[in-house]
């Protein structure tokens, strides 16, 4: 039985307006009702990574996303799959929620990654991108990833997912993350 809400981050790897990867993590957080996910939407914001600017206060995007991070039970990534690999965008900000060196918001978060794609694929090579760099970091990579291909017919013209099937998918993985950071809580 769960004493409190697992507190969730959602960070979607994409710029475009009508991204079918933020559709999906809005319509999750939308039709959720064991987790309290929220969407940090702010990642066209975040400037490239450059340690220069480390020497002040961060970029407001950055230092907004890593409270986030910082504050949340654990993370859940949506990405959808570039040229076989994970957009330069979301690999941009990975880079900077692991800065400074040794003070990650990433070390031990446990962090959970979705591939999207209008291809039969689902995003699988972005996906395993995403588990390498999230794995170099430092996270918790909690093992319930999911590639959703053809991802542009999994929704309604209100942007809900129409497809009960990955709407399943997408709560059982919700669950399971819930169920990892309940886990965590009773070795810590």
């Amino acid at each position: 039985m769960r004493v409190s809400t697992v507190q969730i981050a959602g960070i979607a790897g994409s710029l475009r307006a009508a991204s079918w990867a933020r559709s999906l993590l809005r319509a999750t957080a939308q039709q959720s009702t064991n987790v309290n996910l929220t969407v940090w939407d702010a990642l066209g914001r975040v400037p490239l990574f450059n340690e220069d600017l480390e020497s002040g206060p961060v970029p407001e995007a950055v230092a907004d996303m890593r409270e986030l991070i910082d504050r949340s039970d654990a993370l859940l990534i949506v990405t959808p799959e570039y040229n076989q690999s994970i957009p330069g965008v979301l690999k941009n900000a990975l880079d900077w929620a692991s800065r400074p060196y040794g003070q990650t918001v990433l070390k031990g978060k446990p962090v959970a990654a979705v591939g999207t794609s209008p291809l039969p694929t689902g995003g699988a090579c972005a996906l395993a991108d995403v588990r390498k760099v999230i794995t170099v970091l430092g996270a918790d990579v909690i093992e319930a990833e999911l590639t959703v291909p053809q991802v542009h017919t999994r929704f309604d013209a209100e942007g809900l997912i129409c497809d009960p099937q990955l709407e399943d998918r997408m709560d059982q993985l919700l669950t399971r993350i819930a169920d990892h950071d309940m886990e965590r809580r009773s070795v810590a």
